[in-house]
């Protein structure tokens, strides 16, 4: 089979050895894939794939099931579906265990439904399983524009959070308001504390979900309410901080650390069953949409890369295989 390689830094459209099957997995007839920013630091070297998994960069793609493993019942041959990897997605062919593969939503493009299982993964288990976000409270969504904020923003809407941005412009800001946040700010405009004390008149945020990490601790702790979640699903800001015990004892807050990439077959299998009972209904009717700010060939993989790394995009960059 072809996949994108990485050789010296540089991302090559070449022969790679296809995925064996095995017990347990579906052999996936690849058609798109998405770009995500762990993509780009394990292309740099600072995020390798766990023990195991296939270098290979890509962690959804959308398809057709090729075959089935031993004791595989949740999908059959000719299926068209779509899965979260925890690897391989930048190739013709993919291997992935039956729990992480969930059927194409209905009336979506192979492209679009691509663009899902990352993002909509990470946002649904950490604002709802990890935060544990019940309906009324509100949440606060760094990086608003981003694959998993244009996910989180919808699924908080339709789950009834109001949530509030932050983002990197001011047409970002709109654009959320547009897919459904309550409110933003522009980051190069000044901090949010003030703008998130104003938005919740004082009382705070019940949930942040940060992808930022150091540089935002201080400032996230002092935006929560009283039983304040703050979840860090990245260190784009720094891997340190200085954490005020005093005022997290006193408030009652919660920092959880977490990451989707590493759980167990099991411990995904449970958030992607989640998300079909309750998200894939609302894909189905347009209540929810995949948000695609641009489509490229693989063959252009390191254009996308380019521009994901400019920090220009709304949503998802999708790379389309064969078709």
């Amino acid at each position: 089979m072809r996949a994108i390689l990485v050789e010296n830094g540089d991302l090559v459209w070449g022969e790679a050895e296809e995925p064996k099957l095995g017990p347990g997995l579906v052999l996936i007839e690849n058609h798109a894939t998405a770009v995500n920013r762990a993509d780009l630091a394990q292309r740099a070297g600072g995020y390798p794939p766990p023990p195991g998994a296939s270098p290979i960069l890509g962690l959804e793609c959308a398809g057709v099931v090729k075959a089935v493993g031993e004791g595989v019942s949740r999908v059959k041959e000719g299926d068209e579906v779509c899965a979260l990897l925890v690897g391989g997605g930048y190739a013709e062919t993919v291997a992935v265990p039956a729990g992480q593969v969930l059927p194409k939503p209905a009336g979506l493009t192979f492209a679009e439904a691509a663009s899902i299982p990352e993002v909509f993964a990470t946002a649904y288990l950490n604002l709802f399983i990890e935060a544990r976000m019940v309906r009324g409270e509100r949440a606060v969504l760094h990086a608003g524009a981003s694959g998993v904020g244009t996910a989180a923003i919808q699924m908080c809407k339709a789950f009834g959070n109001p949530t509030f941005v932050t983002v990197g412009s001011d047409e970002k800001v709109a654009r959320c308001v547009d897919l459904g946040a309550d409110g933003g700010v522009n980051r190069h405009e000044g901090g949010f504390v003030d703008a998130v004390s104003e938005w919740t008149e004082g009382q705070g945020a019940d949930v942040i979900l940060d992808p930022v990490g150091g540089a935002y601790l201080a400032d996230n702790l002092a935006s929560l309410n009283l039983d304040g979640r703050l979840v860090v699903i990245g260190l784009l800001g720094g891997s340190r901080a200085e954490l005020p015990l005093g005022m997290m004892m006193t408030r009652r807050l919660r920092v959880i650390g977490s990451t989707l990439r590493a759980r167990t077959i099991a411990a995904k299998a449970l958030v992607l069953d989640a998300l079909k009972d309750r998200v894939w209904p609302l894909i189905e009717d347009g209540t929810i949409g995949a948000i695609i700010d641009r489509e490229f060939r693989i063959e252009d993989a390191g254009a996308s890369h380019e521009l994901i790394g400019g920090n220009q995009t709304f949503g998802k960059v999708v790379l389309r295989i064969g078709r």
